[in-house]
C-alpha cells in the first residue's frame, strides 16, 4: 500500500486515563499507552481535554506533547480555557467536539451551522497558531457546508449512529446512516476538505468504512482499550491497521 492510499489510524487514549482515575494514582499510565499504541502502528493519538477532566488530565496533555513522536490530536471544547490550554500545548491537530458534563461520551455531532460565530473564532484561533483544525460533525449537508464557510481544513464524521444500528441487528437503519456517511464523506472532498471518521467504530466497522476512498483517517478508542483488557494493546492496535488495510485494498481490487 502506498503512502497516498495509507489510511491513517488515530488511537484515543481516554479510557486508559478513565481507569487509572477510577483508583487513583498513577497507574495504568495514559502515556505509556500511547507510546505502546505507536509501537504497534498508530499513526497518532487522541486525548480528549473535558472541562471536568473524567479521565485525561492537563499534566496527560503536557506529556503527551513532549514524549511521544507522533501527531497528537487534542479533543475539546471550543471554549475560551480550552482554547488557551491548546494553545500552550500547541498539538499537532485540534478537534472541536460538542461537550455536555452529564454525557457519558460525545452524544452527536458539533452544530457548526448554530455557533457559526463560536466555532469561526475558534478555528481562527487555533488554525494561526499551526494547530489544524478538525470539526466534528454528523454527516449532514448542512453542517459539512457549515464546517467549510467557517474555514475548518478538515471535519470528522460522527460514525456513532451507524455504528449503533449495526451492533443492534437494525440492517435498513444501518443501510440508511452508512448511505449518509459515504455522501457526507463525498461532499467533503468534493468541498476541498479533509475527511476522517470515528466513534463507536469496532474491527467490523472499521474494515466496512475504511472502503470509502474520501476517508483519510479514523479516530478509535474505546473499542480497542476494551480489546486491550483482552489481547493486549498491541495485537488489538494490529489487529485493526489489518482490518482497515483489508477494506481499502478490497474496495480497490473490486
Amino acid at each position: 500500500m502506498t503512502a497516498a492510499q495509507h489510511l491513517r489510524l488515530g488511537v484515543n487514549i481516554d479510557h486508559v486515563a478513565t481507569i487509572r482515575n477510577a483508583r487513583g494514582g498513577l497507574h495504568p499510565d495514559p502515556v505509556r499507552a500511547a507510546r505502546l499504541a505507536v509501537a504497534a502502528g498508530a499513526d497518532g493519538i487522541t486525548a480528549h481535554l473535558r472541562e471536568d477532566r473524567r479521565h485525561i488530565r492537563d499534566d496527560d496533555m503536557a506529556r503527551l506533547k513532549a514524549e511521544i513522536d507522533k501527531p497528537l490530536n487534542f479533543e475539546m471544547a471550543a471554549t475560551d480555557d480550552m482554547i488557551a490550554i491548546a494553545l500552550r500545548t500547541r498539538p499537532h491537530a485540534a478537534c472541536l467536539v460538542p461537550e455536555r458534563r452529564a454525557e457519558r461520551t460525545t452524544e452527536g455531532g458539533l452544530d457548526v451551522a448554530g455557533q457559526r460565530g463560536l466555532i469561526e473564532a475558534a478555528v481562527r484561533a487555533l488554525g494561526s497558531a499551526g494547530i489544524r483544525v478538525s470539526l466534528f460533525i454528523a454527516a449532514d449537508p448542512k453542517q459539512i457546508e457549515a464546517a467549510r464557510a467557517v474555514g475548518a481544513p478538515v471535519i470528522e464524521i460522527h460514525t456513532g449512529a451507524w455504528c449503533e444500528a449495526l451492533i443492534e441487528g437494525k440492517d435498513q437503519a444501518a443501510a440508511q446512516e452508512f448511505d449518509r456517511i459515504r455522501k457526507g464523506a463525498a461532499l467533503a472532498k468534493s468541498l476541498g476538505l479533509e475527511v476522517h471518521a470515528g466513534h463507536g467504530l469496532d474491527y467490523a466497522a472499521a474494515q466496512t468504512i475504511s472502503a470509502l476512498p474520501e476517508i483519510v483517517e479514523l479516530n478509535i478508542g474505546h473499542f480497542l482499550i476494551g480489546e486491550a483488557v483482552f489481547v493486549g494493546l498491541d495485537n488489538a492496535i494490529r489487529t485493526m491497521r489489518a482490518a482497515m488495510d483489508r477494506g481499502r485494498r478490497d474496495a480497490k481490487a473490486a
